[in-house]
């Protein structure tokens, strides 16, 4: 049974640690594509939008997502797709695009704002951050209390 309370833990904690790398991958990405300079001109093919939560009285999370596709310089054909988009952006339009020539497949049709993208990334950080202290200080204390408990308790 005590295997249940360090197995769990540990798997929240991988949990964390993967959607925090995936946060820092995703920011680098934006920056890196920002600060390239290369820019084409975008159609986008689709917009369309997802649905999670509203099971149980939970709140419902609605997700824009868009498929656009440029031309790099090179010439190219390049189709993506990037979620939360502007909303006023419906098929057939032309947005502007940035992209790195290593990396084209990774560009953004979002308008260089890296103050918003460092304070987003801080703060799913932080979160990871606080759930991985919690399930550290989770199994630590069930250790102590597991391995301590005459001591706690006088030997009763």
């Amino acid at each position: 049974m005590s295997v249940f309370f360090y197995a769990l833990p540990s798997l929240i904690i991988t949990l964390m640690l993967f959607v925090a790398a995936k946060a820092v991958r995703r920011s680098l990405e934006l920056r890196s594509a920002w600060n390239s300079g290369l820019t084409a001109e975008a159609r986008c093919l689709r917009s369309y939008t997802t649905v999670s939560g509203g099971g149980n009285d939970t709140s419902v999370t609605t997700t824009l997502h868009h498929v656009y596709e440029f031309t790099t310089r090179d010439g190219r054909a390049i189709r993506f797709e990037e979620a939360n988009g502007r909303p006023t952006t419906v098929e057939g339009d032309i947005v502007t695009v940035h992209y790195t020539a290593q990396h084209p497949d990774k560009a953004t049709a979002h308008a260089p704002n890296p103050v918003r993208v460092a304070v987003g990334t801080f703060g799913m950080l932080a979160f990871c951050g606080v759930i991985v202290a919690f399930c550290v200080g989770f199994m630590v204390t069930y250790h102590e209390m597991s391995t301590g408990s005459d001591a706690l308790f006088g030997g009763i």
